[in-house]
């Protein structure tokens, strides 16, 4: 049992790890792109998908170094379950992959000048 209970302690971390990885580069693109391309694209204006993203960043880093620190002391011995995965977490990965599904092919690309073949 303990094989079994470390295998799914050891997958809940890694999604865990996965949610913050995805909130993280939802943040750094949304950082990279231009406001003008929120608003041509007709998406929320850029700071308020900063906040969203800074927020969802947050909380996935939190969830995420929770779990960690529930796994490093309980290793295989009991299943830890979803007590480490917070409502934040849940929001963090539905902001995170609404920005990454709905906005990102929205904004991209605009705002560089340069022409069809891009900037120089």
């Amino acid at each position: 049992m303990d094989i079994v209970n470390g295998g799914l302690n050891f997958l809940f971390l890694m999604l865990s790890a996965g949610i913050f990885g995805m909130s993280a580069y939802g943040l750094v693109h949304a950082l990279r792109v231009p406001p003008a391309a929120f608003v041509a694209a007709g998406k929320l204006k850029k700071n308020i998908w900063l906040i969203i993203l800074a927020l969802a960043t947050l909380f996935s880093l939190a969830g995420a170094w929770s779990f960690l620190n529930a796994f490093l002391i309980v290793g295989g011995m009991q299943f830890i379950g979803l007590g480490a995965v917070s409502i934040f977490s849940i929001a963090a990965v539905i902001a995170a992959v609404i920005y990454i599904v709905d906005v990102k092919p929205a904004v991209k690309g605009m705002g560089r000048g340069g022409g069809p073949y891009g900037g120089w």
